[in-house]
């Protein structure tokens, strides 16, 4: 994982600690939103990546590359 995500995730963790403890002002709640949704984003456009570069295997030994729908 790199440093930005590890920074993002940390964030989001602490803003998530805080929520439990002490509660949240308004501004950190948005923040903490956005912090998820752009967490989400990267996920998702890393986990595209990784199926796009995923091959299965027959028992012939041909490569055939995984077919994605882009389906939600």
């Amino acid at each position: 994982m790199d440093k930005f995500m590890e920074d993002l995730l940390g964030r989001i963790n602490e803003l998530a600690n805080k929520k439990k403890t002490e509660g949240l002002t308004l501004q950190e709640q948005e923040e903490q939103d956005n912090l998820r949704k752009e967490y989400l984003v990267i996920f998702r456009n890393n986990f595209k990546n990784q199926l796009k570069n995923t091959k299965i295997q027959t028992p012939d030994g041909k490569l055939h590359p995984l077919k994605y729908s882009g389906a939600k």
